[in-house]
Parts: structure tokens; sequence; C-alpha cells
């Protein structure tokens, strides 16, 4: 579609149709739906958008349904048509989600919910399935770089005695559209731009922000994609969600609603930008290495299920439409009831028959489950199976073993692309009078699915509902919910990324969005841009929510780990170490359950102060301090002079001081560490002398608290 240059209202344009108004974001003159979406008329020199049928469209921003918040409706052509063009564009990889990485496991129930769902795995405590996950990335392609400054996929793949049940979520629990109508566009925008492919796994360029800031409704996601849950530490240390409510339908046919939660058992951790950048320089491939590691190792990752669950009588009651992927429940105001676990335990055979074929839909739900009329659902539930038609070359994807269910099917389909087994029998149909094996599978009314009978009503039309339209209260709330260190990073985030937009009226429309979510937050990002003034706030579609509490569980810094268990330090040392001091700290890191790591001058290793010969891990040119999450400094004396020549060496301390990460140096280092910049004057109580044993033991102890925060006052490297 081409778009009217900013400033201009097309001649001829009509006038706003019922439930629309006219306003003025920058300089751009659009239309504003129930909703609050945008709506750009054609007119003059724009031309009429249309299907490839060259069917003109009226409204390209909401999806067919009946009424305001139900159900989409199948005879939407230009949906299905938009949707199904869309999935196809690429062959063989994935659209999104194309850098990914998987690994086997198993679920288990922890505490029945047989009160509120007849699902067969949510009914008997200590039973296990076996489980599939992949992680991923959204924007890049599968070369891409993982600490891209993204949302990250999560789906949860449970072959259950009822079939497979798919959990497809984020670790972001909204998103940032509303409508699956819009989902080809946002995935556009952030994609490399078309004219040039470039840039690559990155949302900081024009076109991606120019989408945002003519869709009021992404900048709640857009918060938490500018947050440090966009660049998480490792796959293990970040949540997952399945981002839409869902139903629950209990054996009295009694629905709940409820909403899928990810709570990793050791805690939640990020890095910063400055050090994601390095990493990606470093190892592209540092979240696959860790998980792979990880599992390897024994230490197996593990999240524990949770649920909102909650009635109408709340959902009519909330602020907000709960139908709506753009928000969020606050778990003050819905616990989140922990009914199982979830442990990763066996990395994959073979990473193209596994993690490459593993096909997920979120229509793969089980008896007890149901969906609700969330409208990017409704869309997803269609987009997923015509994305496996194409990607995985016809209807017998299931056929794939990573994606065949575990318990016993039985059903008349046939023939087609690689198909693997046909029926058996006499019968390829239904109903039929042969009887036993020669008649085939027959219906079980009592154990198959079936849907909750909710009421539809109302006229066929494309429209959002209005609560729809408050697209900044819960924003405002996430960001007052961070610490203080937490929203210096949203800050910088967005400075950094709209600095990379080279059309001015971009960045201002952005900021008059964020105007609307914080006035310190919009300040700042104004000032780091230059902005001369601080843009008037975009008119919202609907008045904000007053008086939102802050929800401590958003914070990634308030749900951090209580040990440094699964952490990995970096040992800087060199011929000459003190053998007593490496093993007092590797000791001590081990009876925590740290990973430990020599960096040396050399890979071959160094020779210790009693002449003991011991390999080290990484070159000192190839074990920068970000790959650790802390550092120890136990070089020599005559090693410390060597290395102070060694840019690298000295890169290793800067970097790891920056970064406001624990270290820990014996005296020798002192020199060394002054040679990098970080002198007397700046240490603080996250360096930590090394003498004894005792020192070793409390140095593995502060890091428990992961970074020493308070020192990012005197760095401006993040």
């Amino acid at each position: 579609m081409s778009v009217k240059s900013p400033g201009t209202k097309s001649p001829g344009a009509k006038s706003p149709g019922p439930g629309r108004k006219t306003a003025t974001l920058g300089t751009e003159t659009i239309q504003r739906g129930a909703g609050g979406e945008t709506h750009q008329v054609a007119g003059g020199d724009v031309p009429v958008l249309t299907t490839q049928q060259g069917i003109p469209v009226a409204d390209d921003q909401n999806s067919a349904r009946i009424g305001a918040r139900g159900p989409t409706l199948l005879e939407d052509f230009h949906f299905r048509e938009k949707i199904f063009h869309f999935d196809h564009e690429r062959i063989p990889e994935r659209v999104v989600h194309a850098r990914g990485y998987g690994a086997h496991g198993f679920f288990e129930l922890t505490e029945s919910l047989a009160d509120v769902t007849r699902a067969d795995v949510l009914q008997r405590p200590g039973e296990r399935v076996p489980a599939f996950v992949r992680f991923s990335t959204v924007a890049g392609s599968k070369g891409s770089s993982d600490l891209a400054r993204d949302v990250r996929g999560f789906a949860v793949k449970l072959y259950t005695h009822e079939g497979n049940w798919d959990i497809v979520g984020n670790n972001i629990p909204v998103f940032f559209i509303q409508d699956a109508i819009k989902f080809p566009d946002v995935i556009h925008s952030v994609k490399p731009e078309p004219d040039r492919d470039f840039p690559q796994a990155q949302s900081a360029h024009d076109n991606f922000w120019d989408f945002v800031s003519l869709s009021p409704e992404s900048i709640h996601m857009a918060l938490w994609v500018m947050s440090d849950r966009a660049i998480p530490r490792s796959l293990r240390f970040m949540e997952g969600f399945g981002v839409h409510s869902f139903r629950f339908v209990n054996k009295a046919g009694k629905s709940t609603y409820v909403k899928f939660h990810w709570k990793p058992k050791q805690g939640l951790q990020s890095v910063v930008w400055n050090e994601a950048l390095k990493i990606n320089g470093a190892d592209p491939d540092f979240h696959r290495r860790d998980l792979w590691n990880a599992i390897q190792s024994g230490d197996f990752p593990e999240w524990e299920l949770g649920v909102q669950l909650f009635d109408d009588d709340f959902a009519d009651s909330f602020d907000f439409d709960v139908l709506d992927p753009t928000k969020l429940i606050p778990e003050e105001l819905v616990p989140v009831r922990r009914i199982g676990r979830l442990v990763l335990d066996r990395v994959v055979d073979n990473f193209f028959a596994e993690t490459e074929q593993v096909a997920f839909c979120t229509q793969n739900i089980v008896p007890g489950v149901d969906f609700t009329n969330d409208p990017l659902l409704q869309g997803r539930n269609f987009s997923y199976l015509d994305t496996q038609l194409k990607r995985l070359g016809g209807p017998n994807f299931t056929h794939i073993p990573i994606n065949a269910p575990k318990c016993p099917f039985h059903n008349f389909q046939q023939d087609g692309h690689m198909a693997m087994h046909n029926p058996k029998g006499r019968a390829n149909y239904e109903p039929n009078s042969w009887g036993g094996a020669q008649g085939g599978p027959r219906e079980d009314p009592a154990r198959g699915f079936t849907s909750f009978p909710a009421r539809e009503a109302g006229e066929k039309l494309r429209e959002r509902s209005e609560l729809f339209g408050d697209h900044y209260s819960q924003a405002r709330q996430f960001y007052l919910s961070q610490t203080e260190t937490e929203r210096v990073h949203i800050q910088q985030a967005f400075t950094f990324e709209l600095s990379k937009v080279e059309t001015p009226p971009i960045r201002a429309r952005v900021v008059s969005h964020l105007v609307n979510v914080d006035i310190d937050l919009a300040t700042a990002v104004a000032q780091g841009l230059g902005l001369e003034d601080l843009p008037e706030a975009a008119p919202p579609a609907r008045p904000l929510v007053d008086g939102l509490a802050p929800s401590p569980a958003l914070s990634i810094l308030r749900n951090g780990p209580d040990s440094f268990k699964g952490r990995k330090i970096g040992i800087l040392v060199t011929d000459g170490v003190d053998a007593g001091l490496l093993k007092a700290v590797t000791d001590a890191a081990r009876a925590e359950g740290t990973n430990v790591e020599l960096v040396a001058p050399k890979v071959g290793g160094v020779t210790l102060h009693d002449g003991t010969l011991v390999p080290a891990g990484q070159k000192i040119n190839g074990g920068p301090s970000v790959l650790y999450d802390a550092v120890v400094l136990l070089p020599s004396a005559d090693g410390a002079t060597l290395l102070m020549q060694e840019a690298t060496a000295r890169d290793f301390i800067a970097d790891a001081y920056a970064h406001a990460k624990f270290i820990g140096y014996a005296e020798a280092a002192l020199p060394l560490m002054e040679r990098a910049g970080v002198r007397p004057a700046d240490m603080d109580d996250g360096i930590l002398k090394l003498s004894t044993p005792a020192d070793a033991t409390a140095f593995i102890a502060a890091c428990r608290a992961l970074r020493f925060w308070e020192r990012e006052a005197n760095v401006h490297a993040v």
C-alpha cells in the first residue's frame, strides 16, 4: 500500500465513519477507530488498497467478527488471504522464530486441577508426560545472533495421553497487536527493509518505529521489548507466557478463564545492552551453548507451570478486556497458582529432524481446554496450521516423529505428500457398517473434545471492543513496576533504538506516545535524542485508568535467584598462580553449584606455583568477561606485568567493571586492574580481595546478587 507523504490529508477523503475519530499524530492526519487503531484513507494520489483479486478493502485494521468481542469469521476472505500469503513468504525457513533451539524433557503435575478442567494431563499429581520445548528469537533469520534485542519464543509441546497439547507463547506476556490481521504488518516492519535487506535481527530502524508510532496498541509491548526482558542472560533464566486468555472446562461443563505462566526455578536474569553487543561478537551461539552445556552437565533447567484462574465476574469487572492480547492481568490481582514442573533433561539427537521440523500450533489443545474470542488467538489458530503445510511440505507433517503424538491415534486421513502411514482395513470413511478392525475408529462423546457452548450474538462487522482502546495505562504500570536501574535501561534502550531512526517525525511520534506512559521517561528519551521540545501527548483513544498499582512481579531484578547456582565464573590466571587460592575459589564455586572456567594467555593452560599444570578453557582473546556472570583475577605478579601489555586482558577487567559484575582479585592483580582503568578510587563493595578460603566463600555469597548495580552510576558503558 502506498501511503501519502505526512502532513497532508488526501483530497476527497471520506468523513470518519461511526465510532471513528479524526486526530493528528505528529504531522500525519489519520482516523481512529473505536479501539484506537489507525486508519489511513485513500484519495488523491494514494491508491485504494485491494485484495490480490482487486477487491477494494474498507478496513485493514480489524478482522470480521460477530460483535465487537465475538469470534473471528472464517468467511473473512481479506484476512484469510493476507495471512495465507504472509505464511508462505519464506521457504523453507520459518517466517518468524527462525532461529530456535530445542530440548526434550518432561512435565510433571504437582497439584490436581480436576476442579476446573477435565484435561487428563492435569488430573493426577506425580504423573509425568514427555515434553519438547523450542526457544527462539522472532525477527532474525536462522543465521542471526542469540543476543539480539527481541522477543523470545517459548513453545512447549506436551505429549499427553489424549493427544499433543501445544502451549505456544513468548517470554513476554503481551503482544504488539490486538488483531491477527495486523500480524503481517508488524513482522514486515521489523524485518529487514525490503529495498535494502537490512538491518538483520534488529528493531532499530525506521520501518519498525514508524509502525509503532502509528499503532498505539503496540506501546505496551514496546516498553517490554525496550526493557532487559528482551536480552535474557540465558534461556534457562527467563519466564514463559501463554499470552492469550484460554478456557478450562471441567466435567460439569463449567468454564474458567486461564492464563499460562512458566516460572524459572533459577530466577530471572538478563544482560545489559553493551554486554549483549559484545557477546554477539564473542559467541553468537551464546544461548544455544549455554542450554546445551547445562543439560549435558546434568544441571537440568526447570520451570514451574503456573495458572491464573478467573471467572466471568472478574473478567467483566477488570479494567481492561481479558480478550485483549496487549494486556496482562497483574499477579497481585489474580495470583499465579503453581501446579506442575517442566524439566529439560535431554538434548536432541539431530537438530534438523527435531528442532527444525517441530511444528507448534495454537489450535493443538486437549479436551478440557478451549479457546476464547481473543482476535489474535483466533487468527493464530488459522495461521499456524497453514504455515506448517508450506514449511514441512504438506498435510502429513504430523507423521514426522517429533510432531507425532505418543498416545494411540486413529483416523481416516490418508495419502498426500510424505504419508508414512494410512488407515488399515476396508473402511476409510465414517459412518460405515463394517465392524471391528475393518470398520475403523469411532467417535467418543464422553472423552472426545467438545467446545464450550458460549453464546455469541451480534452483527457481522469489522470493529474492536472499546475496552481495547486504552493503550497506555498498563505500559505506565509496567514502567513504574521497574527498579530505578531497570527504568534507566529502558530509557537508554528507547534512546538507542530511536537514534537509529533516520526520519525525525517518526522519533517525535514515538516520544509523543511515551508522554502518555511517563513524563520522566519521555523527557529522558527526548533529551537523549536532542529534541528541542517535548512533543505533545498523542491523543489517547480511551481515558487512561488512574492508580494502577506497581506490580513487583513485572521486574526482573525483584525476581532474581537466591543462589549463584547454574551461573558461570571466569578466572583469569597466568603461570605462577597461587594453587591454594585457585583451589579455594574453585571449591567455593562448585559447592554453590557454580561453573568455573579458566582464562589464560594460552589455551594449553598454566603452571601453578607448586608446579602443577592445569588446562585452560579459554585463551584470553577468546574468553572475554562478557561470557561470565562474575570474574576472578588470579595472575601471579610476573603474569600481571605481562598481561598489562595485552589489550584483551585489560578489556576483560574493564568490561566486567562497566557491566557491574562482581570481581574477585588477588593482591598481584592490582597493577593490572589499574592499567585497565579500575583505580583504587573506583573500588566498591562489588570488588572483593581474595586471600583465604573464607574470602572465596564470601565472594560467592556476594555473587548471589548477580550484579553490583550501584556501580552503574559511575560508568557509562551500559
